[in-house]
């Protein structure tokens, strides 16, 4: 006998309503209004019966093709191949970036002064899923993009200076954490995330869309 839909996790069904949002919208059958409109419910809604009434009406579902898609875009990417264990970045009255689809090593160590670090992994490959950043910033900025399925510890020491640490850290066991620690003097450190889940979404279904069309 199946499970009874009140039983059910509710974060597999809205996983379920949210899929099948994003299958009948990339074939055309809702436009981008209602798509996001229904999405912004799906995120939103604690409610079983509320999360399946949102595509009562919608008759295409998620297949093997498009789970491997999901996946493709939504789940760290990881590599077997092995760069360099540590990557140093000096930035001295200039600017520093890494970003794209870069391989983040185990360890990053910044010198940091009196110029402007950025790192951005939201399209990052992962070698290890153990990461720590050693920061010694002085008068200087760093700065932090993550994907929200990245977790991120802060254990930075400041003075005089500002550190703000948006990134929700709330990933499942699997995914890649890092952690930062060291110092910020006269300085700041900002970690944030670039793209929030919704962004994804309607990016991934944007994607489809075009595939499709």
């Amino acid at each position: 006998m199946p499970v009874t839909l009140e039983d059910r996790p509710i974060e597999k069904v809205r996983e379920e309503v949210i899929d099948k949002l994003i299958v009948n919208y990339s074939h055309g059958i809702i436009s981008a209004e209602a798509f996001e409109r229904r999405l912004d419910d799906a995120m939103a809604s604690d409610s079983h019966q509320e999360l399946l009434d949102l595509v009562a009406d919608l008759s295409l579902s998620a297949d093997d093709e498009y789970s491997s898609k999901k996946d493709q875009q939504f789940t760290p990417n990881y590599t077997s191949k092995q760069q360099d264990d540590t990557l140093n970045i000096n930035c001295v009255l200039g600017n520093n970036e890494r970003s794209g689809q870069w391989a983040v090593p185990k360890t990053i160590q910044i010198n940091n002064v009196l110029g402007e670090t950025t790192l951005d992994f939201t399209d990052a490959i992962f070698q290890h899923q153990d990461i720590t950043i050693k920061l010694n910033c002085i008068l200087g900025s760093a700065t932090v993009f993550i994907p929200e399925n990245v977790n991120v510890v802060c254990k930075t020491y400041c003075a005089v200076s500002s550190i703000e640490n948006c990134a929700p850290s709330m990933a499942n066991r699997q995914a890649p954490i890092i952690t930062i620690e060291g110092k910020v003097i006269l300085g700041s450190l900002s970690v944030s995330v670039k793209r929030t889940i919704k962004e994804k979404f309607i990016a991934f279904a944007n994607q489809l869309k075009d595939t499709f069309s």
